[in-house]
């Protein structure tokens, strides 16, 4: 017993470690160790067992008791067995896990993987006008995707011949073999877990069973979307082969940006400029919206910056629950390159108003000798 290494030592965790911690610690080094990873690797092969002997001990309450309590004497003898590898052992689970990492099977063994292939999913990415985006529209667009070869059939096989079955996995697309104290199976590599080989491929298809293709479809976008929602059109993806599905169409929408409108929320925001006179005089305004064209009467007085809201015309909601507002945002323009007339009349109008007549602006600088006295 004394040459036998600490099992927690062994995993790297600390005695008071948790079952999860273990799991994961084990896990980890014995997807590293395993020999499949390290062909020949005579070193590799006793860590990989060292470490599945640490864990089958640490991972059982009862036997963990033990083993903290009276050490590698405690387990009937030290010894460890092999023979625990079945339904409500402590590998169970955890094994699935390893052989899914190395063989990408998911822990299936022997099982014979399904013939069938998905066709693959493909993106479209789709611009859209910022008006299409808010009313929603209908689009043809043109995909390549993969289709089945007519010339074969889809099964690779030059015409008036058929694919063979393959010798080394017997058409299973898998092989089994013996490793360590284990039976595992992994993808035959002769024929790449086909199953079948073909000798005499097709001259269309180079024996894919596939050809590239081209197709029209008509995406409904709706109202409401904007830059980053994606559609499924599901099984307009590629041809699937043997059985399999097709593959699902993705299209990610990219709305362009407006010369006048911007969007926040289902919010439409329209900044509109707006002369001294009119602000100072009041006027009515032609807006415009998304519906078109609205008149809206600006009070005398306005300043800069002043929002005025116009129900219902902004963006309908994705979820088909009402529509957003417009919001339109003055902006006064100061005029500029005046003529000799007009900075007559603007002096006069300043000479003729005062300071005191501008509430903003005195109430402003009252403001700053408070801060300041």
């Amino acid at each position: 017993m004394a040459d036998k290494r600490d099992y927690y030592e062994v995993l790297g965790v600390h005695r008071n470690a948790a079952e999860p911690e273990i799991k994961k610690a084990f896990r980890k080094m014995a997807v590293q160790y395993h020999p499949d990873k390290n062909p020949g690797d005579k070193a590799a092969e006793e860590k990989f067992k060292e470490l599945t002997e640490a864990y089958e001990v640490l991972s059982d309450p009862q036997k963990r008791a033990q083993y903290d309590q009276f050490g590698h004497a405690g387990l009937n003898g030290g010894g460890f067995s092999s023979a625990g590898f079945g339904a409500g052992s402590p590998f169970g689970d955890i094994f699935g896990d390893i052989f899914g990492d190395i063989f990408g099977g998911g822990g299936n063994g022997g099982r014979q993987r399904s013939r069938g292939r998905r066709g693959d999913d493909l993106q479209y990415n789709l611009q859209i006008s910022f008006e299409e985006a808010a009313t929603g529209t209908e689009k043809q667009v043109e995909i390549p995707y993969a289709k089945r070869c007519n010339t074969c059939s889809g099964s690779g096989a030059k015409p008036g011949t058929e694919p063979k079955t393959c010798p080394t996995c017997k058409g299973a697309g898998q092989v089994r073999f013996q490793q360590g104290f284990f039976s595992v199976s992994k993808t035959c590599n002769q024929c790449n877990g086909e199953g079948r080989i073909i000798d005499n491929p097709c001259s269309d298809c180079r024996g894919a069973g596939s050809v590239r293709d081209r197709k029209t479809l008509t995406v409904k976008v709706p109202a409401g979307v904007e830059t980053g929602i994606r559609l499924k059109l599901t099984g307009e993806g590629g041809q699937g082969t043997k059985g399999g599905g097709n593959g699902d169409l993705y299209v990610y929408i990219e709305v362009r940006e407006h010369p006048i409108f911007k969007r926040e929320g289902n919010d439409v925001i329209c900044e509109t400029p707006i002369s001294f006179t009119q602000a100072a005089l009041g006027c009515e305004l032609e807006i415009p919206t998304l519906e078109g064209k609205v008149a809206m009467k600006i009070p005398e007085g306005t300043q800069t910056g002043k929002i005025f809201r116009l129900r219902g015309k902004g963006i309908q909601s994705l979820q088909g629950y009402g529509k957003g507002d417009q919001l339109v945002v003055l902006r006064v323009e100061t005029p500029t390159n005046l003529s000799s007339r007009q900075r007559e009349l603007l002096e006069e109008f300043a000479q003729l108003s005062g300071e005191e007549v501008n509430p903003q602006n005195k109430n402003f600088f009252d403001k700053v000798k408070e801060m300041f006295s």
